[in-house]
C-alpha cells in the first residue's frame, strides 16, 4: 500500500527542516495575524506541494537553498489560494473544520491570505531567487484566469470539454507544475529539463483535478465536504460535461433546468448523480484520469532510476487513488 511516510523518505529530513523553516517565515509580531497563523499551521493539509519540490529537485540533481525557498513560496501561494477560495465560495468548513473566514469573517480571511502571499515574494526578493518567483507567480496568474473563467461559464450554465480542460490546467495543474519546475529550476537543470518537468506537473495536475471532481459522485462524503458540492454551486466538471454531451437534447435541457434550479436540492444532486452514472460519465472521467496519469509516468521515466523517482512515481499513483 502506498502511504505518504514511504513517499517522504528520500526527502524526509528536508520535509522536517522545511516545516521547521516555514514556521519561521510566516511568524508576525501582529497578535491576530498569529492566531490565525496557528489554526491554519495546525490543520496543515498532506503537504503535497512541497513534496514535489523536494522530490523533483533530487530527480534533477541536488536538493538546495533555494529548493526550501521554493517550497515555501509554492506553500505559501497554495495556502493563500485555500484561504481566498473560502471566502470566494461561502464555505464555513475546510477539510471538516471552520475555515478562516466562518470564525475570523471575510475581511480577516482576505487579508490574512494577501499577507502569505506578500510573505512569498518577500522571500523570493530577499534572497534574490528571482526565476522561482517568475515560475510562481507565472502560476499565481493562471491559477486567477481559471477561477474567473469557471465562475463565468457557471454563470452561463454554459461548459464545453475544451474549456473544462482549460480550467482546471490553470487552477490546479499550473500550480502543482510550478512545484516540479521550481524543484528543477533550484537544482541548477538546464532549461530543457525544467520544461519537461514542467510538463509532467501540469499531466499530474490534470490527473489530481479529475480524481478531485469524481469525489462529488461518490455516495458518502469522505472528504470534509458534502457529497455534490460542486452541482450544488453549478459547477460543471468532465462526469456531469461528458454525461451531457451523450443525452439527448430534452434530458440535456431537462437536467440542465434542473441544477440551475435546484436551490442546493439534495434531491436534485442525488438525480444529477444518477444521470451521470447512467450515461457512463464516472467510467469516462476515471478514463481521461488515467490517460494524463500514464502521461506523466512517460516523462518521468525519461529519468534515470533513483529513490526520488520511485517515490514521485507513488506519488502520482497516491494522486489517483487516495480517498480524500
Amino acid at each position: 500500500m502506498i502511504t505518504l511516510d514511504n513517499i517522504r523518505k528520500p526527502v524526509s529530513r528536508e520535509m522536517k527542516e522545511f516545516d521547521s523553516r516555514f514556521k519561521s517565515e510566516v511568524s508576525s509580531n501582529i497578535p491576530l495575524l498569529t492566531l490565525v497563523t496557528r489554526f491554519v499551521l495546525r490543520r496543515k493539509g498532506k503537504q503535497m506541494r512541497p513534496l514535489f519540490v523536494f522530490l523533483s529537485s533530487r530527480l534533477t540533481g541536488e536538493i538546495t537553498e533555494a529548493s526550501y525557498t521554493a517550497a515555501s513560496l509554492v506553500e505559501l501561494m497554495h495556502t493563500a489560494t485555500l484561504v481566498h477560495d473560502d471566502v470566494v465560495d461561502e464555505s464555513n468548513e475546510r477539510r471538516g473544520v471552520f475555515s478562516v473566514n466562518a470564525i475570523w469573517r471575510s475581511k480577516v480571511a482576505v487579508l490574512f491570505g494577501d499577507y502569505l502571499l506578500a510573505q512569498g515574494l518577500l522571500l523570493a526578493v530577499e534572497r534574490k531567487n528571482y526565476d522561482l518567483l517568475e515560475i510562481v507567480s507565472h502560476a499565481s496568474r493562471e491559477m486567477s484566469e481559471g477561477e474567473l473563467l469557471q465562475i463565468q461559464k457557471s454563470r452561463s450554465l454554459n461548459i464545453d470539454m475544451e474549456t473544462y480542460y482549460e480550467v482546471i490546467r490553470k487552477k490546479t495543474a499550473s500550480l502543482i507544475a510550478s512545484c516540479t519546475a521550481c524543484g528543477a529550476k533550484a537544482a541548477g537543470a538546464t532549461p530543457e529539463v525544467v520544461n519537461r518537468v514542467y510538463d509532467m506537473g501540469i499531466n499530474i495536475g490534470m490527473a489530481f483535478q479529475i480524481k478531485d471532481d469524481l469525489f462529488d459522485y461518490q455516495q458518502h462524503g469522505s472528504i470534509g465536504k458534502p457529497t455534490g458540492n460542486d452541482i450544488k454551486d453549478k459547477k460543471f466538471t468532465l462526469p456531469l460535461i461528458y454525461a451531457l454531451n451523450q443525452a439527448d437534447s430534452a434530458r440535456r435541457k431537462a437536467i440542465i433546468r434542473k441544477i440551475k434550479n435546484g436551490n442546493r436540492s439534495q434531491h436534485v444532486v442525488n438525480e444529477v448523480v444518477q444521470f451521470v452514472n447512467d450515461l457512463g460519465g464516472i467510467d469516462y472521467a476515471i478514463s481521461k484520469m488515467q490517460e494524463y496519469k500514464a502521461a506523466a509516468m512517460e516523462i518521468l521515466y525519461t529519468f534515470p532510476e533513483s529513490p526520488s523517482r520511485s517515490s514521485l512515481r507513488d506519488l502520482v499513483e497516491f494522486t489517483v487513488s487516495r480517498n480524500k
